[in-house]
């Protein structure tokens, strides 16, 4: 069991990313750029991923107790996490006043664009199926996930155009390219994406391609 952090290393430290949204370190008040400088009572300075994953891993219900460094703090604070089964719900949503929508993306799963379709159905029904005056995507806190769910979701705002390609440092590497392709169920409308520290890999994949494409208005 964990308690829904991503994490990395970072200037010898154990780092979050972001805490996922309901889980148990979102409880706690984890944020991201939080330094996490001991774990138990032990220094966690130029640990490796693995051993600080095998740390934070434990039975269910049993909690976890992190030192934590952060911008503004004087001294290291004490967080204790109750360690939990994670279940993540990829989209959230809900009507806001005046025919606008309001879409959360908590994390880019297999299921991800299916449910944005599922979740825009549904606005629309709540707007006594009028189209949406505007809708606001959050990707605050998002850590990302599938490459393919992020093609998907930009595709869904995306006419046309390209969305994201890789290439490797070998030449000989195979490169991949994603572009939008026009589709019945687009949303056509006005658009503003929510970002922050904390909006990391696929969603920053989704914001790119929207702003550069001048399809939205990133805040954040």
């Amino acid at each position: 069991m964990g308690f829904g952090i991503e994490i990395t290393i970072k200037d010898g430290f154990p780092t979050v990313i972001t805490p996922i949204e309901d889980t148990a370190a979102f409880k706690a008040g984890l944020k991201a750029g939080d330094h996490i400088v001991k774990i138990e009572g032990k220094p966690a300075k130029n640990m490796s991923l693995v051993e600080v994953v095998k740390m934070i891993r434990g039975p269910k219900g049993k909690p976890v107790l992190l030192t934590v460094m952060r911008e503004g703090f004087t001294v290291p604070q004490d967080f204790k996490v109750i360690r939990d089964v994670i279940v993540v719900k990829s989209i959230k949503y809900r009507m806001l006043d005046d025919q606008y929508g309001y879409i959360r993306i908590t994390q880019f799963q297999e299921k991800t664009a299916r449910d944005l379709d599922n979740a825009m159905k549904e606005l629309e029904k709540s707007n006594k199926d009028k189209p949406l005056k505007g809708l606001i995507v959050d990707l605050r806190n998002d850590p990302g996930g599938l490459l393919e769910q992020a093609v998907e979701v930009s595709d869904r705002f995306l006419s046309d155009g390209l969305i994201v390609y890789i290439e490797g440092r070998n030449k000989q590497s195979e490169k991949m390219r994603f572009v939008a392709r026009k589709g019945a169920g687009d949303y056509t409308g006005p658009l503003v994406v929510l970002v922050n520290e904390g909006s990391a890999s696929a969603s920053e994949i989704v914001a790119g391609a929207l702003q550069d494409h001048k399809r939205a208005i990133l805040v954040g």
